[in-house]
């Protein structure tokens, strides 16, 4: 008896440590998640001088001619992922199958981690807003850009197109680690090609005008799977800031008419764990019932039985049927009304 206390407590304690453990790594994500991240440091078209080994063959360090240093994903251990194999095309701008509505109702990526950096391509206001404008969907946004102005990349991954593409005239497409895309459209000049490996802030391309557009700037888009959503929901573009490193999706994000809008309670409901949604959700379910229940007793009629009534003569009162009254009140046709009854008519 005694040993089996002793293990009881044991994984009691056991379990104690664990729930805390996760209770700190939930705060922790939480806290490093919710950070924004400033624009790399690290020049436009600084040029790599070395590349070193470290102990970890899918990491290295790469030395740059400033003398600055970074740790990188070494992209030929990248390369065998499947999210740079599949549905991988490169001149198809949009080459998923999936669609929209085949993209979980919500789902989280790190957009920046201790090993991706980020640039902004462009610290500005807008030209032009996601959603349809003259008619027409826009799955992006409008950044002035003149003309000759270098185009980093955001974030570091794998170009996927780089090519002449319609309205979109020189279009860079990227693929990145966590299944994003980020599309650079308008280009006077593409300086890289399908299959190179970028990390954020190489130069791409230069800004520029081609295709269908009414004088330079830089159409930006984002991309999960091939449904386009704001590049707002991810970047400050007033203050070139990413938002969070943790981007949680909503399904509704990829709605052409839904915006970027700053909410008060924002960072609280991207960051919440999922234990925490799995209680609101609860007790939001729990309260549309109860409300329910409620609106249901309210609406609720009831008739007393008098000498004469039948039937259907209390159905067509209160304008129902038969049937109906004998479902809500566990009688049948046939029942013979005591008068005083009280029947449910609604």
């Amino acid at each position: 008896m005694r040993k089996t206390l002793l293990t009881a407590a044991l994984a009691a304690l056991t379990f104690a440590a664990f729930a805390q453990e996760n209770r700190e790594a939930d705060s922790l994500r939480y806290r490093y998640g919710r950070q924004q991240v400033s624009a790399t440091q690290r020049k436009p078209g600084t040029k790599y001088a070395d590349t070193l080994d470290t102990g970890n063959p899918g990491v290295k360090v790469v030395l740059y001619s400033n003398g600055t240093y970074r740790y990188v994903k070494d992209p030929s251990v990248m390369a065998a992922d499947s999210v740079f194999t599949e549905f991988w095309d490169t001149k198809t701008v949009n080459p998923y199958r999936e669609t929209p509505d085949a993209i979980p109702d919500r789902f989280s990526i790190w957009v920046v981690d201790s090993l991706d950096s980020y640039a902004c391509p462009n610290q500005t206001t807008p030209r032009s807003q996601f959603g349809y404008r003259h008619g027409r969907r826009h799955q992006g946004i409008d950044l002035p850009y003149p003309t000759g102005t270098p185009v980093p990349a955001v974030f570091d991954g794998k170009v996927r197109i780089s090519d002449y593409i319609g309205g979109y005239g020189n279009l860079v497409v990227i693929r990145h680690a966590n299944g994003l895309e980020t599309f650079y459209a308008h280009l006077s000049r593409r300086d890289v090609n399908s299959g190179d490996w970028v990390s954020a802030g190489d130069i791409i391309g230069l800004g520029g005008s081609t295709g269908r557009s009414t004088g330079p700037h830089l159409h930006f888009e984002t991309r999960y799977k091939g449904a386009a959503f704001d590049p707002a929901w991810l970047i400050d573009f007033e203050t070139g800031t990413l938002r969070h490193r943790l981007f949680k999706i909503r399904d509704w994000y990829f709605n052409p008419n839904q915006r970027y809008v700053q909410k008060v309670d924002d960072e609280d409901e991207i960051f919440r764990t999922d234990e925490e949604d799995r209680i609101l959700a609860e007790e939001q379910a729990k309260k549309e019932a109860e409300a329910r229940a409620a609106a249901e007793a309210a609406a609720m009629r009831y008739h007393t039985v008098r000498s004469g009534d039948t039937l259907s003569a209390i159905a067509r009162k209160y304008h129902t049927s038969v049937r109906e009254i004998c479902r809500l009140n566990g009688i049948k046709e046939t029942t013979i009304l005591s008068i005083g009854r009280r029947l449910r008519v609604r």
